[in-house]
């Protein structure tokens, strides 16, 4: 976690409104409104009420759910088994029932809502066909399960809604769905029904290669992506924002043209602030409509599988905004967040932290996702802030902190949480997969909950790309002195399933991109960046690179505008970028890069105490010790033309890679090397080499007996 999810101080609508906002933003607002004194027979609106919400329609909605007297749905939606088994926290396709439901009533077809309020008074559904009249349509609470229920006649998709929560305070409050399967752009804040049902998939033959190869059998290069600053269309509408599936063929075109093997989507749940990235989330359920609709996500899902792709998304179930038509405070009552502050609340962000105690808050939470994994297809999540979660005093200072029942810090019941979700990810089968960002070194993090692991897929390797980019930051004269920040990686890089990570947080908030990280002169900065490139993708681990580093992006990542892709017709950015293209499909052609990621055979040190020449050497290995890889790495810009390393077998090393990409014999070049018997950085053989500054080689070797 970087400082980006710090409270900005901007809450509920995202972006000023212009002129042209329709003047139901008033009353769809999530302002607080104090409910009118009436008597019991009274059903008029107060005239505060009424100068908010439009006059009221010439015929009179026809209720099936009255204000006086709720009537009971017939046939029951929400059964007894919903209720009961969304009260333990197991009705994982709870989101099948919770929300907005196209139904029929009486011979009557329109639309069910439901929704938890535990603690309201009263809810009611508001919208444009009863005039966002809260006395129009009232819920039918459901026995002593906190739910509510309700349903209008005539109601199809694609029409925004609320519920107005009455509170016991007599406040009313106007909140979107939290299980709300679309949203309006912003800055409009209503829920809006969408049809999420009938999709034609057609990545079957990508989703049972999915469920039938183990992912840790595969390689993974994940190009992190935000879709809202990739690129842009020149037009006003939405901010010039490309749709899902515009997006979907360019994205795939370009990703499968480098060769990354997977896209992670940041900001795909509705949330109202553009500069939160997508990590300040008010609708878990609902695709971004800053992109399309939930069919349009769909497409763009199905597109990137059908071009071999597959897509993880992030996801946030460790806090959530306070915006006032979000989950904060939902019935009058802290509901979904704990009521504690010193457990609710996140001091640094100015967000609420959800109750992993409360069953009906786990199953919200397990069940979105399974929401996406089911109805949208997706890979994987990638959940975010995993720390924040696991630790009761993580960002908070003494005496700010309540410990668990043992005088720990650990949160119990995050933990429990995580055993559970991932238990049931897990059970999938289906290579369904669960990514941790978590940031220390809490232990088992990907071992599996009955051996008392979280049960995570995979870990972000935070510690590997810190150590690597201090090292990477330092000009070369100082390497030598931080070559343990290198070589430290691997002493525990088998201890959890790593992923190595160069993310979006690392080229923000004046940290530079990874480009002008690096030291020395313009043309060294690009000959820097290639050795730190080639270093990760033959270090253990699965890869991420975030969207841009992969030509040398100059600036810092900026939300607001797109990527610089002029930079790629410059020749040093062309430079990197035909480098990145050939190391990722070197990297996906040669399993020794990837199948053995978490075991020691799969990797050895040739030398990893070269340190007054900077150099790094090891070699890569898969289970048949055929088309094995010495990698040998220059940090330094002194040419060492006499350089020998040392190999563990005779035979002949062909050179496949260097600091200029994909090493073809077709340009004369010499590229084959014949190992000598003769003891070299303790291996029985050596092949002589001439590297030059800031020099990269990779030899692929056979294992000979």
């Amino acid at each position: 976690m970087a400082t980006r999810r710090k409270n900005t101080g901007v809450r509920g609508n995202a972006q000023p409104e212009d002129q042209n906002t329709r003047k139901k933003n008033v009353k769809k607002s999530a302002a607080s409104v104090k409910k009118p004194e009436k008597s019991a027979a009274s059903s008029t609106v107060s005239s505060t009420q009424r100068a908010a919400h439009k006059s009221a329609p010439k015929t009179e909605m026809k209720r099936s759910v009255t204000s006086e007297k709720p009537e009971a749905l017939d046939p029951v939606f929400i059964t007894e088994l919903d209720r009961y088994l969304f009260g333990e926290g197991r009705d994982y396709k709870i989101y099948e029932k919770m929300g907005a439901h196209p139904a029929t009533l009486h011979g009557k077809k329109g639309m069910h809502f439901a929704v938890w309020a535990p603690h309201a008074k009263a809810v009611s559904i508001v919208c444009d066909r009863n005039d966002w009249n809260v006395e129009a349509n009232y819920m039918l609470p459901l026995e002593s399960s906190g739910i509510y229920e309700g349903f209008i006649e005539g109601m199809g998709y694609d029409e925004i809604y609320k519920f107005a929560i009455h509170t016991q305070r007599g406040e009313i409050l106007y909140k979107a769905d939290p299980y709300g399967f679309s949203s309006e752009f912003r800055p409009g804040t209503a829920s809006k029904t969408a049809d999420v049902a009938g999709y034609a998939w057609a990545d079957g033959a990508w989703m049972q290669h999915r469920a039938e190869t183990p992912t840790f059998a595969q390689p993974m290069a994940i190009y992190e992506c935000h879709l809202g600053s990739w690129r842009k269309k020149n037009r006003e509408e939405k901010n010039g924002f490309y749709t899902y599936r515009e997006a979907a063929e360019e994205l795939a075109a370009y990703c499968e043209d480098m060769g990354y093997t997977h896209v992670e989507l940041m900001g795909i749940a509705e949330h109202p602030l553009d500069a939160s990235w997508g990590y300040q989330v008010t609708g878990y359920y609902a695709p971004t409509s800053r992109h399309g609709s939930p069919k349009d996500f769909m497409y763009m899902v199905d597109y990137l599988h059908q071009h071999g792709l597959g897509v993880i998304l992030d996801w946030v179930p460790a806090h959530f905004p306070k915006d006032a038509q979000g989950l904060a405070d939902f019935d009058g009552t802290p509901t979904y967040e704990y009521a504690d502050p010193r457990k609710g609340e996140h001091p640094d962000w100015g967000t609420k932290i959800f109750d992993y105690g409360k069953n009906e808050v786990k199953n919200f939470l397990i069940g979105n996702a399974v929401y996406w994994f089911d109805e949208y297809h997706i890979d994987g999540l990638r959940v975010d802030a995993v720390a924040s979660m696991l630790y009761l005093d993580y960002g908070r200072k003494d005496g700010e902190w309540v410990p668990n029942q043992y005088g720990g810090n650990g949160n119990l019941e995050a933990i429990e949480f995580f055993k559970h979700l991932n238990s049931v990810i897990r059970g999938r089968k289906d290579g369904s997969i669960i990514i941790a960002e978590e940031s220390t070194a809490w232990p088992k993090v990907t071992a599996a909950p009955e051996d008392d692991g979280l049960g995570f897929t995979y870990k972000w390797n935070m510690g590997w790309m810190h150590d690597f980019l201090d090292y990477m930051k330092l000009d070369p004269y100082f390497r030598k002195g931080a070559h343990h920040k290198m070589t430290f990686g691997m002493s525990y890089a088998t201890s959890e399933k790593f992923i190595l990570v160069l993310s979006h947080d690392e080229v923000v908030h004046l940290k530079c991109s990874m480009i002008n990280k690096m030291p020395g002169s313009y043309e060294d900065k690009f000959r820097n960046l290639k050795c730190g490139y080639l270093f990760m993708f033959g270090h253990a681990g699965k890869k991420l690179l975030f969207m841009g580093q992969d030509f040398a992006q100059l600036h810092e990542w900026d939300e607001k505008v797109a990527l610089d892709w002029y930079l790629t017709e410059e020749p040093e950015h062309k430079n990197v970028q035909n480098f990145m293209r050939d190391l990722l499909h070197m990297y996906r052609k040669y399993p020794a890069m990837w199948e053995l990621d978490d075991s020691w055979e799969g990797f050895e040190w040739i030398n990893a105490d070269d340190a007054d020449r900077s150099i790094f050497s090891f070699i890569r290995k898969d289970h048949t010790g055929k088309n094995s890889l010495v990698f040998v790495i220059n940090m330094t810009p002194v040419d060492r033309p006499d350089y020998a390393v040392g190999v563990p077998t005779h035979g002949r090393y062909t050179l496949i890679f260097d600091e200029n990409g994909a090493v073809s014999p077709k340009n004369g070049r010499k590229n084959v090397y014949q190992a000598k018997k003769s003891e070299c950085d303790g291996k029985p053989y050596r092949i002589q080499y001439p590297l030059p500054g800031y020099g990269c080689a990779v030899f692929r070797f056979h294992y000979e007996a």
